[in-house]
Formats: structure tokens, C-alpha cells, sequence
């Protein structure tokens, strides 16, 4: 493979102590990831940022999961994993995971305390889906269609003239096994559709109310009747 390691910091818009970054420091840390080293992180879909990332010869993988299946584990990360967290102690002080997912749905803008809805918190996600030169992975498919996204990613690498010094079979093996999310400090199941077990009537009616058809504009829904 053309990659020497994985980074091991992200890029984030948004510093430790709730800041959010200027476009300048945003781009300052893209430009300082070696060529050949593969970056990662969650930065928004602007103009500057997706100038310079699908610039020629490198390649883009944008990975989105089911919103209900986000916020499930946003709120379980928030409340019991993560004590910096800017909702920890708000979370905490609500007294069960129902009341918490409300708030993860509808969003909150308290006194310091701030958090987009679900709807606004996809806009950005389907403006990288409309960004040319990105190519866009659903979680869903990392998971329940292993082999055949790997190999779609493979031909990614591909199609900028670099030729894989290996069979494509030994690529997937080695892709396939360097896929360790135990490790990741923010794993706790690592399955897709786990939301049905959380979302009651009440959660289903509040987030069709919150983000409208937005399911089925992910593609997750044939209509809204779920």
C-alpha cells in the first residue's frame, strides 16, 4: 500500500475546551498530514477543506452511519464513556437513557450549553455526499458488507495510477484484519440497527417530528412509516 502509517490524531473542528476552530487552523493541520500517511477526522463539508482534500492524486472516504444508531451511541459515549464530554454532566443530571435521547434528538441551546438537532447535525453529512471526488461509505456497509466495500475502496486507491504491489485478495485480507474497533476508545458494540432497541413510539414520533424524512433521504427508510 502507498501509506507509511495512520495518523493518530484526528482533525476536529472543535478544540478540548469547546472552541470551534477557525477555517485557517482547520486547513493549517489538513496541509501538516504527510502525503503519504492516511489522515482522518471529522471536519465539515466547506469550501476551503474540500478544495484541498480531493485535490488530484488523493483519495477520500467519507464514513456516515444511521442517525438513530448515532444518537443511541452519541448519548451512551456522552453519559458513561467519555467524563470530558460536553454533555457528561447534563446527561447525568436527567434521570434515564429515555429522557437523554430526547434531548440527543431535539438538540439544546441552554445558557453555555449547546447542541445541534439531528437534522441540522446531517447537514453536513449530506454535503459531502454531494461533494465530488469523496467517495461515501455507510457504516452499515463496513460491517454487514465487509468484502465487497473494501474492495470498492481498493478500486478508490486505484483508479489515481497507484497499482497495489499485491493480489487483490491479499489487499482484502490485510484491510480486512487491520479492522480492530475493540480498540477504539469509543467502541461499545459495534453492530448496526441496535436503535430498536432504545426508540419507543415516543423517540420514532419526536424524530420524525425533528428531522422529517431524513431516514429515508439517507436511504435507510423506503418511506417514513417505520
Amino acid at each position: 500500500m502507498p501509506y507509511k502509517y495512520v495518523e493518530a490524531e484526528p482533525v476536529r473542528t472543535i478544540t478540548k475546551d469547546g472552541r470551534r476552530k477557525k477555517q485557517e487552523e482547520i486547513l493549517d493541520e489538513l496541509t501538516r498530514v504527510p502525503r503519504d500517511v492516511i489522515g482522518w477526522g471529522y471536519v465539515d463539508a466547506t469550501n476551503e477543506n474540500a478544495s484541498f482534500l480531493t485535490q488530484s492524486g488523493r483519495v477520500n472516504y467519507f464514513i456516515y452511519r444511521d442517525p438513530r444508531d448515532m444518537l443511541v451511541s452519541q448519548v451512551f459515549f456522552a453519559t458513561d464513556m467519555h467524563e470530558e464530554h460536553g454533555m457528561h454532566d447534563f446527561y447525568n443530571s436527567l434521570p434515564d437513557f429515555s429522557e437523554r435521547l430526547k434531548v440527543a434528538i431535539t438538540g439544546i441551546d441552554r445558557d453555555e450549553l449547546k447542541m445541534v438537532s439531528v437534522k441540522q447535525r446531517y447537514e453536513g453529512v449530506f454535503a459531502w455526499l454531494a461533494t465530488p471526488g469523496v467517495f461515501c461509505i455507510r457504516f452499515e456497509d463496513l460491517i454487514n458488507q465487509r468484502a465487497a466495500t473494501l474492495d470498492a475502496m481498493l478500486n478508490e486507491v486505484e483508479k489515481t495510477g497507484y497499482t497495489i504491489p499485491t493480489s487483490r485478495a491479499k489487499a482484502l485480507s490485510v484491510l480486512a484484519e487491520a479492522i480492530q474497533p475493540r480498540k477504539s476508545h469509543t467502541f461499545r458494540s459495534g453492530k448496526t440497527g441496535g436503535w430498536r432497541e432504545f426508540f419507543t413510539a415516543e423517540h420514532k414520533s419526536l424524530f420524525k417530528e425533528v428531522g422529517g424524512d431524513l431516514v429515508v433521504r439517507l436511504g435507510y427508510e423506503r418511506d417514513n412509516d417505520w
